[in-house]
């Protein structure tokens, strides 16, 4: 399936995304020419994730969760909702199996709708090594639960960089892959699950409609998002390590419509006490009574600020946020600037995307630093200078106030 993009911002997307899974330039050359022979596959490097900044050891579960409570939107047939949410926590220091980027099969579908299967090994993308372990012990203590959804037809993997480095900053960290959302999602049982939600957002007629069903994906995401904190934290919870969350410091973040989906959630939920959209359109508006005073952080791109822009979503719901809030513009970034792409496509030797030259080491950190200076302010009460103003070490990072 291809997502049919639709203004300038998703444009963009993906053609960053095109670069990350783009073969270098020699290889698309050989590809470009038939007297050449067959393109060789792209060199298999051997990828690894940015180390995690925290104090802490990072442990890693995956879980499958089911809703009985509500049929799957996009596929009535399957039966009740299903989620797979990676969870990510402070551990204490031990040896143990890293955990997975992803499934090879993932992978796979990831750069089948790309149309690069062919160029780009599926085993280059799941094998990046993570600096997680299975079955590590948890760190002593209670932590704050941040729920993390990625963007429209993206595997939860892509913001694996992102979880790990706040889990070792002491944040226990529920990355959710919401079924049929995803270019493919493994569940257990050898079960994958591609995007159907893509392929009914690439029938709609015209922008109106598109519009229509983005937003039933972003409030949808917002029911899931608020069953994953019923079974992190209600009764009988699904994890065994529960106990480290403390369901009183809660906060949604998401990339793309992931960043829609975390407005959503606090709109539907007062349980979640601050929020984060990395780049992503509010597909729900936010109404004229705001958040209930709650803190929320913008985090985006030079587009999202630009006078010729036809998304008026951020303008708009900067506005209507009552509380708290930030919308801070990242020089040179690209709308997957806030996930591991730039980083695993700067460490292959992939070219830059020229309209996004902001480098993949520069992109990890911004994102780290700003998101978890965020969330220590919010959710720890630690005050935090780096969200008072510009600052001479992050020079890319520009304060808007509309």
């Amino acid at each position: 399936m291809t997502i049919r993009p639709r203004g300038s911002t998703v444009a963009a997307a993906a053609l960053t995304t095109m670069l990350f899974l783009a073969p270098p330039v020699a290889t698309a050359h050989a590809l470009s020419d038939p007297a050449k022979g067959s393109a060789p596959t792209a060199a298999a490097a051997a990828l690894e994730l940015p180390r995690p900044t925290g104090p802490y050891s990072v442990g890693a579960e995956v879980l499958h969760l089911v809703d009985h409570s509500r049929t799957d939107p996009w596929v009535p047939a399957a039966g009740a909702r299903e989620l797979m949410v990676s969870l990510h926590h402070p551990a204490r220091s031990g040896a143990g199996a890293p955990a997975p980027y992803m499934s090879t099969e993932e992978a796979r579908l990831m750069l089948v709708q790309r149309g690069l299967e062919d160029v780009v090994p599926a085993t280059a993308v799941s094998s990046a090594a993570t600096h997680a372990r299975l079955d590590a012990r948890p760190a002593p203590g209670r932590f704050p639960l941040v729920l993390l959804s990625p963007g429209f037809g993206t595997p939860r993997a892509t913001l694996t960089s992102l979880a790990e480095d706040l889990a070792s900053r002491g944040y226990v960290v529920a990355s959710v892959d919401h079924a049929y959302e995803s270019t493919g999602t493994s569940f257990p049982g050898g079960r994958v699950l591609t995007c159907a939600a893509c392929d009914a957002d690439n029938a709609t007629p015209d922008e109106a409609a598109a519009r229509a069903l983005r937003k039933r994906v972003s409030t949808g995401r917002a029911a899931d998002l608020a069953f994953v904190l019923d079974r992190l934290t209600g009764h009988r919870p699904a994890w065994d390590h529960a106990r480290m969350i403390d369901p009183r410091r809660v906060a949604a973040v998401g990339h793309s419509i992931g960043g829609s989906a975390a407005a959503s959630t606090m709109l539907s939920d007062s349980r979640v006490d601050a929020g984060v959209n990395m780049d992503g359109t509010f597909f729900e508006e936010i109404p004229a009574t705001g958040l209930d005073g709650r803190p929320f952080l913008m985090l985006g791109t030079d587009a999202r600020h630009s006078p010729g822009t036809t998304d008026t979503s951020w303008n708009d719901g900067w506005k209507r946020l009552d509380g708290w809030k930030r919308w801070l513009t990242v020089k040179g970034s690209g709308h997957f600037t806030f996930t591991d792409t730039p980083y695993l496509a700067e460490q292959a030797g992939l070219p830059v995307d020229p309209t996004a030259p902001l480098s993949g080491a520069r992109s990890t950190a911004i994102t780290r630093a700003y998101v978890a200076a965020f969330l220590d302010r919010h959710l720890k009460a630690r005050h935090q200078r780096l969200l008072d103003g510009p600052t001479p070490g992050n020079p890319e990072v520009v304060f808007n106030n509309p």
